[in-house]
This record gives structure tokens, sequence and C-alpha cells, in this order.
């Protein structure tokens, strides 16, 4: 028998539709529509931070400082380059006759947007503000209660409202926003006595290049051309880390999510295959008694399973393309990416290069098991049931196993991370096949218990041809799932709810002048006699180089190693009498109080263990183009998660004496406690301070996270609804098995409330057995996910979690007892003379 012919029988077989083959076209479009779905949007957000980077981050490069512009030779370097838009970033108070809100300042040169457009609410394209004006965002202006014309304060200088934002091109890569953005002239903050010395101000100087240069190579240069300048670069092939990081993060994720979503479905596809030929073994028989090979059942079937797994993929495709512009839309506010449908040719052919692997590697012992028995094997089938036949079905399998690993870990962008959670899916069914196996021993074994429903209910988890080892995978993965999403939910909630709210001071406020502190106290406790004050000294500083005297390493010269942040860039200074609250100190002494000998430094001890720095080595720190020197006097641990002033390098005060700088402040309000007017007394007396409410920051923080969970809980729902249609295919599975058992019973007497009793019974004790299992690998996936994913806390809400966990346990029972109901219509005469 040709192909041809073989396909002519096929189509024969297929023609009144998938009947038998549904569970296998559910489950790969529920696979390969959520890969589908995954790389379309990620391939589309990527796209759109590579092609719109010139765009997103102002220029080919920027250049970022602390509490100072380019030096002049600085500048000359970078006019060199190409069109120079130098700009500033502070936070500041905006104030009116009636209103006073926090804003983050972004002073910007008039050439500014040399890249994209910023556009007003009027519909107008702008250019940077003239002398004596300002453009605000529409938050701003809401708080404020402002339109264009209208006059604000900013510092000591009043500038009119020329408009409201619409769309400022480059706020992606300006990250997180200690307030809404008032866009004002390059000279107003001088003016204003906003960036007077010791003030905490960053400026952002950004470059067009003149020619083709790679941006990449243009900053290592300038490294080292200048090596003891702190600069901090960006350039227009990641002008926005965060949304790079946080793309990244989400892709392998949501794409790890995917695969687990094909693992579970592969389990339905083989138990969908292994259904639909075992409904078939009379056809099959038939045709081997009339001549045909093994090699033509084969193709037969290979072909009927082919087609069946081609539609449920390019129908996974399909859906994947549809819902892509929904989740864009639902993203538009964290990520530039388009709402219309997006078609990534290499995305689409690799979610269906998934799906038709997992089908292979899943269809084929069943098919393989039915190819190469003899007929009256399988006219026996029933009374006699087939056996595996693993060894003939290794090639297949093989090759789909390599094909999967091949494009997870070839085509990710975190190769050791999909390698270790293919490892972790290939152990986890092991796991499962092996509890499978066990529990049939363990059952065999048992003592035979009284109860006549009890005893037949053990007996089915170890008769032949009992269906215990698939409905254990289908059912431990099956519950898993729900373990797993309540396990993430729940965790994240805990971190939304729990950890960021209890500990946050109600303002800080930025730039109080030290000979001011007493007056700053005064003026909160004449308004809120019960607040808390906590000032530090701040300062900014670069690390120059450490080590033992006479050896020390320059920070410029050493290479990049993980956990030595704290020694790169510009960093927070303090300095201190006493250890600061919130730390421990964990080896050495704290200098006494009034201390007046050599500087010295308390340095955290994570950062000393990555970067190799002992008690008594020193360390050279510039501070506004000044080095200071200081010995280590101690190693601290610093409570990270505090939302007080947390610093790597604290100085005793003797240190700093000769550097202007001012103070930062915490104000802790007693809850209930009414501080109206206060924002307002303090920018009257403090003009360059400003002041950052942290209610509405944390309400955005909470909003973000609630967007990140309600995205991970849509991913994670495709696996749960995969881990449903595949329980629901195991028990239509064991049920059709069992008609034959059912008939028979039902000849001897036996009524139909004890075929129910005997479902449950069945179903009972396993759900009961896998309960455990499923509770601990979905909490061990959630906490992986959770913590060493996303470097969360985990807070998992055992009570959701085991109310989860009880729910797909009805839910089993559930389908269990609708799986029942056919068998207890069946009429034995007609059944017994169809078999």
């Amino acid at each position: 028998m040709g192909w041809r012919t073989a396909w002519t029988i096929a189509r024969r077989d297929l023609a009144s539709g998938f009947r038998g083959l549904r569970l296998l076209l559910v489950c790969l479009f529920l696979g390969v529509g959520a890969l589908a779905a995954i790389g379309s949007l990620t391939s589309a957000i990527q796209g759109e931070l590579d092609s719109q980077g010139q765009a997103i981050l102002g220029g080919d490069m920027e250049v970022e400082l602390w509490q100072r512009m380019p030096s002049a030779e600085e500048l000359a370097y970078l006019e060199g380059l190409g069109k120079v838009s130098p700009g500033y970033r502070l936070q500041a108070m905006a104030t009116t006759l009636d209103a006073a809100v926090p804003v983050e300042l972004k002073a910007v040169a008039p050439n500014y947007p040399m890249y994209g457009d910023l556009l007003l609410t009027d519909g107008t394209s702008a250019s940077a503000p003239v002398a004596g004006q300002a453009y605000l965002a529409p938050g701003a202006a809401e708080r404020l209660n402002v339109a264009a014309g209208d006059t604000i304060t900013l510092g000591t200088q009043q500038v009119v409202v020329a408009g409201i934002i619409a769309e400022e091109p480059d706020r992606l890569s300006e990250g997180f926003a200690l307030g809404q953005t008032v866009i004002v002239p390059l000279a107003l903050p001088e003016a204003a006595g906003l960036v007077a010395p010791g003030s905490m101000f960053q400026t952002k100087t950004r470059v067009a290049f003149d020619g083709e240069r790679d941006p990449d190579e243009v900053t290592e240069a300038m490294q080292e051309a200048f090596p003891d300048s702190p600069f901090d670069f960006r350039t227009r092939n990641r002008a926005s880390p965060g949304a790079d990081r946080f793309v990244s993060r989400m892709g392998e994720f949501l794409t790890l999510v995917g695969l687990a979503a094909l693992v579970i479905a592969g389990i339905g596809i083989g138990g969908g295959v292994n259904s639909y030929l075992e409904a078939r073994r009379n056809s099959i028989a038939t045709l081997k008694i009339l001549g045909a090979t093994s090699r033509d059942i084969a193709r037969i079937y290979a072909l009927e399973i082919g087609i069946a797994a081609l539609v449920g993929a390019v129908a996974g495709l399909v859906a994947g393309v549809l819902v892509t512009p929904l989740l864009a839309n639902a993203l538009g506010s964290l990520l530039p990416v388009t709402t219309a449908f997006v078609f990534d040719p290499l995305a689409l052919l690799r979610a269906a290069a998934f799906g038709l692997l997992v089908a292979l590697v899943f269809a084929a012992p069943p098919l393989i098991r039915a190819r190469d028995f003899p007929a009256m094997a399988l006219m026996r089938a029933r009374v006699s049931p087939l056996t595996q036949q693993w060894r003939a079905a290794a090639v297949p399998v093989a090759i789909g196993i390599a094909g999967i690993v091949a494009l997870a870990v070839i085509g990710s962008t975190n190769p050791e991370l999909s390698a270790l959670f293919l490892a972790g899916a290939a152990a986890i069914l092991g796991f499962l096949a092996l509890l499978g196996f066990a529990i049939r021993k363990a059952a065999a074994r048992l003592p035979r218990p009284s109860n006549p429903i009890v005893r037949a209910a053990i007996a089915n988890l170890y008769r032949p041809g009992a269906a215990t080892g698939s409905l254990v995978t289908a059912l431990g993965f099956g519950l898993s799932a729900f373990v797993l999403l309540a396990g993430v939910q729940s965790s994240l909630d805990g971190n939304i709810q729990r950890s960021v709210p209890e500990r946050a001071p109600d303002y800080f406020v930025l730039d109080v002048p030290r000979d001011g502190v007493e007056q700053f106290r005064t003026i909160v406790t004449d308004i809120a006699p019960a607040a808390t004050v906590n000032t530090v000294p701040t300062l900014r500083g670069s690390i120059i180089a450490f080590g033992p005297q006479g050896d020390m390493t320059r920070v410029a010269d050493m290479e990049e190693r993980e956990g030595t942040w704290g020694l790169r860039g510009e960093r927070g200074l303090t300095y201190s009498d006493t250890i600061p609250e919130g730390n421990v100190l964990t080896v050495g002494e704290w200098w006494d109080e009034g201390y007046s000998g050599e500087p010295l430094v308390s340095v955290d001890e994570e950062l000393a263990t990555a970067a190799g720095i002992a008690i008594g080595d020193l360390i050279t720190v510039n501070v506004l183009g000044v080095q200071f020197t200081a010995r280590i006097a101690n190693t601290r641990r610093i409570d990270w998660e505090s939302l007080g002033f947390n610093n790597v390098w604290v100085f005793s005060a003797n240190t700093f004496e000769a550097a202007p700088h001012n103070l930062a402040a915490t104000i802790e309000l007693p809850e209930g406690t009414e501080a109206s007017g206060l924002l307002r007394e303090l920018v009257r007396a403090f003009p360059s301070s400003s002041v950052i409410e942290v209610g509405p920051l944390l309400t955005e923080a909470r909003t973000i996270l609630d967007q990140v969970s309600l995205a991970i809980l849509a991913a994670a729902s495709v696996a749960v609804l995969a881990g449903i249609a595949v329980l629901l295919g195991a028990i239509a599975a064991a049920r059709a098995a069992r008609i034959y058992d059912t008939v028979i019973l039902r000849v001897l007497g036996a009524s139909r409330g004890q075929l129910l009793a005997l479902q449950f019974a069945e179903f009972g004790l396993l759900a009961a057995v896998l309960a455990g299992v499923a509770l601990a690998l979905g909490t061990g996936v959630a906490w992986l996910v959770i913590v060493q994913m996303f470097e969360f806390d985990w807070l998992p809400d055992w009570t959701e979690i085991l109310t989860v966990l009880g729910g797909g346990l009805v839910l089993v029972l559930a389908f269990a007892l609708g799986a029942s109901l056919p068998l207890l219509r069946a009429r034995p005469a007609q059944t017994l003379r169809s078999l």
C-alpha cells in the first residue's frame, strides 16, 4: 500500500470530522496559541525598542553625571562626536496660590528633542520651551489645577504654562519618575536656585552622531579618555535598560509558561491518540486481516494524526496572532508596542515547530504500539490489553526531544534557564511515571478491605489495562498547575500589599540646607506635632580606588564582577556618628561620636565580600571633583527592604568637612494625622528643596505590579486550561476503557449508585495521594519563579493555595462524575454485541 492509498483511507476515516482526536486538537491549540502570542508580543516590543532607540533615548548616546555638567574638556570631546543637547533632571516643587505638588523637573536645551516629537494636547508639535515658559504633564496640571496660560512657581521663578504634554518622546528612557514631568528651559534650574553646590541633581547630555558610529565603541573610547569621570552611559542600542530587562524577564517567564502548557498538552496528546487508536482497534485488526502491513497501518494513522496536529497548530497560530493586539493594548501604558496585528514569521514558525515536535514525542508510542501488534492481539485488547513498545518508539521520541531542546535552548535569551526548565519538566514527568508505577504496586499489595466498593476501587488501580499511570501524570500536572498559579499570584499580592506600604515614610525631602534643619523640624512639628523627622547628610561620589595601602586597585581597571555594583558609577554617600537604623554591624567596630581622627568608612558586607574588601583597606572617593581617602572600619548588613535611607558607604563625619552638601529628610505621620498646608509651608521656607509624596508613588508601583500580576495570571491560565483539558481527556479515556467492566458489573447486579460510588472511590484515592505531591511540586516551582526569576520575596498565602488545591480536587471529582454518567446509560445487550 502506497502513500496515495493510505491517504485515501485516512481521508475517509476523517470524513466525519476529528471525532476522537478533539483532545489532541484542543491541547495543541492551547499550547501553540500561547507560544505564538508570547513570541509575537515579545518580538513586537523588542522590535519597537530597537527601531525607536534614538527617539526613546533622545539621541544616539547619553552621558549622565550627578551634581555637575560635563567639564569643558568632556564637553569638547562630545561636541566632536556630533550635535550635543545638555539637560538637567531633578526633583522640585511646583506651586500655585492654592496647591503645592512634587514634580520631576526636566530642563532641556533649545535643540530638544533631537529625535522624536514632543506633542501637546492641542495637537501641536512643540520644541523646547522658551524662557519663562514650561510644559506640564497632565497629572501635574490636574493636581495644580492649572491650564495653558496659567502661572506656576518653580523654586524662586514664576513660569507660564505654555502647554500640556500629550506625548513625551523620551519618557521611557527616563525610567521611574518620583513626580509628574515639568519641562523647562535649560537655564531655569540655576536661575531658580535649584542646582547650587551640594544640591541633588543629575545632568543628561545627549549626542546625535554626525556620521555612522558604533555607540558602544564610542562609550568605551570615552571611558578610556576620562578614566576618573563617573559617567553613566546609555546608547540607542539600549535606550531603556529597565524596559529591556522587564521584557527579557517577562519573555522568559511567559515562554516557559507556554512550554509548560505544551508539556501538559503533550500528556493529553498521548492520551488522546491512545484513546483514538484504541477505539479503532477493530478497524486496524480488519485491515491487517485483509493484508495491510504494519507499515501501512503506520502510514494511515500517522496521516490522520498529522492532519489533526496541523489543524490544531494552525488554529493555535491564528488565535495567537488575533490575541496579540489585546495583550499589546493591556501593556501599552508600560511599554512601546503597536496595538495592530503583529505577524512575526519566526515566532510563529517556532511555536508551530514546538507543537508538532511535542505531538511527535507523545503520539509516537501509542501509534507504534498499535502498528506492531498482530490482528488477533488487537481483537483481544479488551481482555488482554496491549503492552508497551517503548523500544520501537525510541527513535521518533528521541528525534522529537532533540528538536524541542534545540528550539528551546538555541532560540532563547537565557539558554541555561530553558535547559533547566526542560530538565525539570522531564524530571517531573519521570517522577510522576514512577509514582504511578508505585501506586499500582502498592495497591496490589494492600490488604483487601471488607467494603466491596473500596475493594473494587483499589483493584481498579492495578488491574490489567488500568489507566493509573496516565491518570497520575494528568492529575499530578493538573493539580500542580493549580497550586503553581495560586502560589505565584498570592506571593505577588503579598509583595504588593505587605512589603512596601508597612515601611514607607509619608514624605521624602531632598536638599534641606544644613543650617536650616532646626527651622525645618519646627515647621513640621508645628503643623503635625506627632510627626517623626529623620535627617541624613546626602552626597554623590564615585569610588576611584580601593585596597591595601600601597597596593590599591583602580575601579576603572578592574573587571566587572557580580555583586560589585556599589563600586561602579556615582553612588549615594552619607556620614553618621551612629549605626544607621535597620543596619547591623557584622565585622569591626563603629567610631565614637565626635570622632576626629583618620577618616573612616563602613561598607555593606555583601559588597565587601564580592569585591574582596577587608577591614583596614583604603578607599578613594571623588566628590565634586575632589578626592577623599578613608579607611575601612567595619562591615554591616543592610535591610534593603526598608524604605528609609540606605547607603552602601557610610563615612565618619569628619571625612567630608570641606565638601558642600545638603541633607535629606523623611517625615512619618501617625495614622489619621492631617497635615494640610505642610507642603506649602516647606516650599515657602525652602524653595530649593523638593518634597516627594510616597503615597502616590506606592499607588503607581502597586498599579504596575498589578499589571504584571495580571499578565502572569493570564499566561498561567493557559497552562491551567491545558491541564483541565488533559484531566478531561484522561478521565474520558478511562471511561471508554471501562464500558466493558461497567456492563459486566451491571449484568452481575450492580446498581447505578454502586457504580458511581466506585468511580468516586477510585478517583478520590488517586486525588488524595496526589494532593500532597501537587502541593510540593506547585509551590516549589512557584518559589523558583518568584524568588529566582523575579527576585521578589516568597510571601505565599497558604490559605489561598490550599483553597485552590481543594477546588482542584473538587473539580477532578466533578469531572469523574460527569464522565461516569454515560457509563450508567450504557445498555448491556447493545454494548456486549459491539465488543
